[in-house]
């Protein structure tokens, strides 16, 4: 079995618990996968926002993940982003759903959503996985040109 093979079939197989390669080799693919799973996780988020605009009372979610990345990274004008990648855990990149702007609505049925403004942040945010997953690509396709 390949690396490749073996990296994602224990790292993202179906009913397995999802864990950080203790590597530092992979610390920026550790960092990348988990900014792919909030970026996928957020298209689930807005398109169950789309999917409810008739609902009423229904409030918008959302899924904020690039303020932990923030806050993980820290703020050290001193380190080397390589640095701050390596010191990163899993558990400081865990990204936080929450109900976005609970007490207001455009519409006069309590809901506030709005599908054009959901459709533009979905394609943006469609945009940003690919690039993030192009990102893990280029990562693997560097370790597989070294190990060549």
């Amino acid at each position: 079995m390949d690396w490749e093979r073996w990296f994602f079939s224990t790292a993202y197989s179906p009913g397995r618990e999802q864990r950080m390669i203790n590597s530092n080799v992979f610390d920026y693919v550790n960092v990348l996968s988990k900014a792919a799973d909030a970026a996928w996780q957020r298209n689930e988020i807005l398109s169950n926002n789309m999917s409810n605009v008739n609902t009423p009372g229904y409030k918008r979610q959302d899924i904020d993940f690039e303020t932990q990345l923030r806050r993980a990274l820290g703020n050290s004008r001193y380190e080397t982003v390589d640095a701050k990648v390596a010191h990163v855990t899993s558990t400081e990149l865990e990204a936080r759903v929450y109900t976005d702007s609970a007490n207001f609505s455009y519409r006069l049925d309590g809901n506030n959503v709005d599908v054009d403004t959901e459709g533009v942040e979905l394609a943006s945010n469609q945009i940003k996985y690919n690039g993030l997953i192009d990102s893990i690509n280029q990562e693997f396709a560097n370790l597989k040109l070294v190990l060549k």
